[in-house]
């Protein structure tokens, strides 16, 4: 008896994305067909990659990093969600929410690394053509991708471990649908203010750096794309860069949004929304986006259909 209500006592409970009533179940149809179109979208993309040789080349290897990524978050974050709706249970285990928050902060840190990594794939391919073979053999890309997935591991463990080490001595209800950093802390009964300035740093590191060194990059390609004589030349060479930038804009918009504010100005629906948006929009949208505006994308699969 005493387990069990020690076992209570320490459980948490999401508030869930989904509550009863008929647009709920509507809304919870909806997140199903997303998570399978994401989930078969970058499976599919990830195979492409893998099998047509003629997408051999880095820029498509950090590609189908990045869709092995998005499958994992999907993969992540809707099951428990969906189990939660259709067993009306929202019960999550202390344990269970530590693993939740540190897969997520993993998963997070790594895709906005390597969307960096990318758009320096694609500056040195147009700026610096004659070194891009030294630049960005297999060596340096295995590099980088090990890179951002252990920084990101590390900054996600430091933040797990210091979160789940506080006193939670109020509701355990996380008014969100699942365990992420921000609602978790005003369950805690400390000062936390200064904590909140450390998720702020390290959010600026691991978002914005990325972002900015993206806009960067692409600022120096556009300038050397615009001195290109050939129509057709600065067509194809922009056609990857804008696609990139258009997947890190709604990837880096919505995290930032999240990470960049202190919890007294979190509003726990719009950081739903945004939870949504960057863990079930956006890896639905990334292989879609890269591939329809891809010929050499839309060709392997043509090839793999034929």
């Amino acid at each position: 008896m005493k387990m069990e209500n020690q076992s209570v006592e320490t459980d948490f409970k999401v508030s869930g994305l989904f509550h009863d009533g008929q647009m709920d179940t509507f809304l919870f149809v909806a997140i199903v067909i997303l998570f399978s179109v994401a989930l078969m979208g970058n499976i599919t993309l990830v195979l492409l990659i893998h099998l047509d040789t003629r997408l051999h080349a880095p820029m498509y290897f950090l590609l189908s990093q990045l869709s092995f990524i998005d499958m994992m978050y999907v993969s992540t974050m809707v099951p428990k969600m969906t189990t939660n709706f259709l067993t009306n249970s929202k019960i999550i285990t202390f344990l269970g929410c530590e693993i939740q928050a540190f897969v997520f902060l993993t998963l997070g840190g790594t895709e906005a690394l390597l969307l960096g990594f990318m758009s320096c794939d694609r500056y040195v391919a147009i700026c610096h053509p004659l070194h891009y073979p030294v630049l960005m053999n297999k060596k340096n890309c295995w590099f980088m991708v090990t890179c951002a997935w252990t920084s990101s591991s590390i900054n996600a463990l430091v933040h797990a471990l210091y979160v789940f080490q506080l006193p939670f001595c109020r509701s355990r209800i996380v008014n969100h649908f699942f365990c992420e950093v921000p609602p978790l802390l005003p369950l805690v009964c400390l000062d936390t203010s200064q904590y909140e300035h450390a998720i702020l740093l390290s959010g600026l590191i691991i978002l914005l750096l990325p972002f900015m060194a993206i806009l960067a990059s692409y600022a120096h390609v556009l300038t050397v794309v615009f001195q290109m004589s050939s129509g057709k030349g600065q067509t194809k060479a922009v056609s990857p860069c804008s696609s990139h930038l258009t997947v890190a804009s709604l990837f880096y918009m919505t995290t930032l949004s999240t990470f960049t504010r202190l919890h007294s100005f979190h509003f726990p629906e719009q950081d739903k929304a945004m939870a949504v948006f960057y863990t079930i929009i956006t890896p639905l949208l990334n292989p879609f986006i890269y591939s329809l505006r891809n010929k050499e994308v839309i060709g392997a699969m043509r090839r793999l259909l034929v």
